[in-house]
């Protein structure tokens, strides 16, 4: 049997989504039973001529539609854009319409996390902005709970909606301590959750009235 598996989705421009994605990746396989993939989607243009290799030169590889529907749990990521997801994770997720009609993502944990170059550049709504089409899928919205110490401590990024990361104006901030364990502690969170949402409906399958003989 496969081993069950949470799905971190992002898309990063210059790199600082890319390195939350890792340290979320990290939380995810701390948790005994389960284990992280990473996948990142190709850019979009409206250049018709402009097009993506099918393989990333570097990095993680493009993800498809059964990464998507086999995943146990989801973190989705991108960096702000004047308040939301950035436009390549916005037609990744728009083409899902598959997945929405089998009803494939229902009762699976899900969080968000982001990046801004600017301290107030809109983190909060861009992970709201996430959330929703995840809400629309059916999936079980998880934050992070103020029991993580850091979200009441931390001077960068931080938020009870998920993780973020203030990069500054030229990029150059690296990940705070504080960053760096809310990503972690995200990780930990979703994949904890994916392990008990799939026992329960294992549990559930099993006792399941079956038709009398």
């Amino acid at each position: 049997m496969a081993t069950p598996y949470v799905l971190v989705l992002y898309y990063s421009r210059h790199g600082k989504t890319a390195a939350m994605a890792q340290h979320i990746a990290r939380g995810v396989e701390h948790i005994s039973g389960i284990e992280a993939r990473l996948r990142t989607v190709p850019e979009v243009s409206a250049n018709c001529d402009a097009s993506e290799p099918s393989v990333p030169d570097d990095g993680a590889v493009y993800c498809n539609m059964d990464d998507l529907k086999h995943c146990h749990g989801l973190v989705l990521g991108s960096p702000t854009r004047f308040g939301n997801m950035a436009a390549p994770l916005k037609y990744f997720l728009d083409s899902t319409s598959s997945l929405w009609l089998t009803g494939a993502l229902i009762d699976k944990p899900a969080g968000v996390f982001t990046a801004s170059s600017s301290l107030h550049g809109g983190q909060e709504s861009t992970l709201l902005t996430m959330a929703m089409p995840l809400l629309h899928h059916g999936m079980v919205f998880a934050g992070l709970p103020y029991r993580e110490a850091e979200l009441l401590t931390t001077d960068a990024g931080g938020t009870p909606y998920g993780a973020s990361h203030w990069s500054g104006t030229e990029g150059q901030r690296p990940l705070t301590e504080a960053e760096t364990a809310l990503c972690q502690a995200q990780g930990k969170r979703v994949a904890t959750l994916a392990l008990r949402l799939a026992a329960d409906q294992q549990h559930s399958t099993k006792n399941a009235p079956g038709d009398s003989l």
